[in-house]
């Protein structure tokens, strides 16, 4: 819809209006795209900066995404080590049985801190970091077709049917990537 309101702005008063909306627009990327066409910028430079802002910022996302995984990976480790120490305890007191219960808690309860870390809170994190990153990143690249409609002069009508069936394409490779249920 914001693209489309550019698109008719730029059609009544010209693309040097999208100037004034940059100022406005709270995206980088949009800000970047509308000051590009507003400047005149040739269409496949205005592309490549725009699909090299976005490249830039899956990559930082994608790391981060990497670290909350990582650390998913190295918590079970951790808390194995947590165990072990648990269990040296429990050997330097199997003298005295008060304190084997004890070393034995430790041991489980370290063992569950650093699996329940990992499968609760820190692999699901890293996932829907992936996930609502690849929802942004597709709501970029129809910014992206978008702006490129604008600065092409293609009517608003015609821009808003091509974004929406930019939607509807991705939303069929989605269901078609699924498995089908028998």
């Amino acid at each position: 819809a914001e693209i489309v309101g550019y698109a008719m702005k730029a059609r009544k008063e010209g693309v040097i209006v999208l100037e004034k909306e940059a100022r406005n627009a709270s995206d980088p990327l949009m800000k970047l795209g509308l000051e590009a066409v507003s400047d005149g910028a040739d269409p496949v430079l205005v592309r490549d900066l725009m699909e090299t802002q976005l490249f830039q910022l899956e990559e930082r996302v994608t790391r981060a995404a990497k670290v909350w995984e990582s650390a998913g990976g190295y918590s079970p480790t951790i808390g194995i080590i947590g165990a072990v120490l648990g269990l040296i305890q429990v050997m330097q007191n199997l003298a005295d049985p008060s304190k084997l219960g004890a070393g034995i808690a430790v041991a489980f309860v370290a063992t569950v801190y650093g699996v329940g870390a990992a499968n609760l809170i820190l692999i699901p994190l890293g996932s829907k970091i992936k996930f609502k990153s690849k929802q942004d990143f597709l709501a970029k690249e129809i910014m992206i077709e978008g702006i490129l409609s604008i600065q092409a002069g293609e009517s608003p009508a015609l821009i808003e049917r091509k974004l929406q069936a930019f939607l509807l394409d991705k939303k069929d490779n989605q269901v078609a990537a699924k498995p089908a249920k028998a």
